[in-house]
């Protein structure tokens, strides 16, 4: 049975939230990741210390 439009779109944006929950984790313990990307794209590094 085809679900609604509606049903889909919930079904969708629950996928999202769970895709960018996971990636951001993955940012939160691998943050060379993040800093590798900022570097590559040009953009300045501030001089941070670990909490």
């Amino acid at each position: 049975m085809p679900r609604s439009p509606q049903a889909e779109t919930a079904v969708a944006l629950d996928r999202l939230e769970a895709l960018v929950r996971n990636r951001l984790e993955r940012l939160q313990y691998g943050p060379d990741a993040l800093d590798g990307f900022m570097a590559g794209a040009g953009l300045p590094l501030d001089d941070r210390t670990s909490p």
